[in-house]
């Protein structure tokens, strides 16, 4: 079953709330596949795919790198405090850290400090270069704060 999130999810049935949750799972799984697992026949699934997708349930497919294969398993969080966040401030801090490929995620938070970054590099060396000649140096950065993962415990999707 899908958690509630805060939006109420009462227009998704079980047949709609297990669709997600196969396709969150395998995203390559064939119609055909995704409705004998569901217990619908193959047009109704699809025309339920569908619709998870048009009303915006379902965002996009994508396929999971092994972050170590490409040498890039070094993980990073990073505190940011600005020194500005005033909203034109915090719009062109946000568009430069877009543009950052190490930057997995960027979070405004709510706290002692305005944003939590998850970057990931090759190794220590090239996240420290990143974060005295990049991150250091982005609009407005005042102050940051970094905390090295040592391993990942669970690292899942929403519906897993």
């Amino acid at each position: 079953m899908i958690q509630k999130i805060g939006k109420d999810t009462s227009d998704l049935d079980g047949f709609d709330q297990k669709i997600l949750q196969l396709v969150s799972r395998d995203a390559r799984m064939t119609v055909a596949e995704l409705s004998e697992q569901v217990g619908l026949s193959k047009t109704p699934c699809h025309t339920r795919l569908r619709r998870l997708e048009n009303e915006g349930y379902i965002l996009g497919y994508r396929a999971l790198i092994d972050p170590v294969k490409l040498g890039i398993d070094h993980i990073a969080f990073v505190e940011v405090k600005l020194s500005d966040t005033r909203a034109a401030a915090l719009e062109e801090f946000n568009a430069e850290v877009r543009k950052l490929p190490q930057v997995e995620q960027c979070h405004m938070i709510a706290g002692g400090f305005d944003y939590l970054l998850k970057v990931r590099t090759r190794d220590i060396t090239a996240y420290r270069k990143l974060l005295g000649e990049v991150l250091s140096v982005l609009p407005h950065v005042a102050q940051t704060a970094t905390y090295v993962a040592m391993e990942a415990v669970k690292d899942t999707t929403l519906l897993e």
